[in-house]
């Protein structure tokens, strides 16, 4: 006969009867196992939390924390790297085995534990984890992929731009009309292949953890003027006014002496962010106006009943259009990465999750209110004080 061949795992095994974890860890590490024991739900976390493992044995009638406890705290509250199962084991007689499964766990054995029952379930759990890990690594290197690949895509496209400026300003020799028009139509695609790159290069920093973000004082309203300042041109093109209300932003525990809003962030990110929903407000509206407002709100939050309600102050910079509207049904995917609007000048679903991903960041918050042929308003809570 051949020798079977080792398995390999790392496996918590977490009961409070020494007998059951002995004869538990004695089956395992005789078939090549590494095991670890845990006697009660507390350990189990504190080891979880210091030394992930690639599948847990758990006991679910344990004193103190019982293991509908331990995997309601590893499913939703630890922030585990990579995918953990949970193999429940139970009596005959305890209660409710699916509740269990209802909060994460993976599969149950019962006890008295069979040897084989236990390996064929073990090696069950341990082949999903295997696959999951595999589609996580997959995963991670398409993201590293585009990363590097948006990354290298901006190099042709910035020399493209400033070739194209030199075409523009004459430094190259004297272009005809027609030359001048075309090269005008090759200078704004380039433009905006360039910001479809830079916008999914920021993207997946962000969704990588890549992305480092310089908090400090940020005159909101400065910014603002300079985005408008910026984007001026393209309303103007289309016959659209800005309209500027600034006056409800004034309070004194969060302006400067001359009476101008303050918060905390990053000032790059807030541009990216500002530039990006008035442009899209500019972008969307065929006719009529866009106005940004700058308000100031206090919000309480209740933190329990025995305590007193925490005053937060907010700044909401909010951006109305008189533009077609978004449809209810869209409303609620419109900040999910890659959801298209209905519209017939739509772009690639990126720059509003961007904005979420940005606003989330300076724990803020963003929501959208519009009606159908009514315009939209998009509203940007930012938090005084992080």
């Amino acid at each position: 006969m051949c020798a079977k061949s080792p398995q390999s795992g790392k496996i918590l095994v977490v009961d409070d009867s020494p007998d059951n974890v002995f004869l538990i860890k004695t089956i395992l590490e005789e078939e090549g196992y590494t095991v670890s024991t845990a006697e009660d739900g507390f350990s189990a976390l504190a080891q979880l939390q210091a030394s992930p493992c690639d599948l847990v044995l758990l006991d679910l009638m344990m004193p103190g924390m019982d293991g509908y406890e331990v995997t309601r705290r590893v499913r939703g509250e630890m922030k585990l790297q990579q995918y953990i199962p949970i193999l429940l084991i139970t009596a005959h007689d305890a209660p409710n085995v699916a509740h269990g499964l209802d909060l994460g766990a993976d599969d149950f054995i019962r006890k008295p534990v069979t040897m084989d029952e236990l390996l064929a379930r073990v090696r069950s759990l341990l082949r999903l984890k295997h696959s999951m890990d595999e589609r996580d690594e997959i995963a991670r290197q398409r993201e590293d992929f585009v990363s590097r690949l948006t990354h290298d895509l901006r190099t042709p496209l910035v020399a493209a731009d400033r070739m194209l400026a030199l075409f523009q300003q004459g430094a190259l020799g004297d272009l005809s009309a027609q030359m001048h028009e075309v090269i005008t139509i090759m200078a704004r695609s380039n433009i905006n292949l360039l910001s479809m790159v830079n916008t999914l290069l920021e993207v997946y920093r962000f969704e990588a953890g890549r992305k480092t973000l310089a908090f400090q004082p940020v005159n909101l309203s400065q910014l603002l003027d300079e985005v408008i300042g910026e984007l001026n041109p393209l309303a103007q093109d289309k016959g659209l006014v800005i309209n500027r209300d600034f006056e409800n932003a004034s309070k004194s525990s969060i302006v400067t002496g001359d009476g101008v809003p303050l918060t905390v962030g990053d000032r790059l990110e807030l541009y990216r962010l500002f530039t990006n929903l008035i442009g899209n407000a500019i972008k969307f509206t065929p006719s009529g106006s866009v106005t940004i407002r700058i308000k100031t709100v206090t919000l309480s939050n209740q933190q329990d009943a025995s305590s007193s309600p925490i005053n937060s102050d907010y700044i909401n910079v909010e951006i109305a259009d008189t533009g077609p509207g978004i449809p209810l049904e869209e409303q609620a995917t419109l900040f999910e990465r890659f959801r298209q609007g209905s519209h017939k000048i739509a772009g690639s679903g990126l720059g509003l999750y961007l904005s979420r991903r940005i606003v989330e960041a300076h724990q803020g918050n963003i929501v959208v209110h519009s009606d159908v042929g009514k315009g939209s308003v998009f509203t940007v809570s930012l938090p005084v004080k992080m």
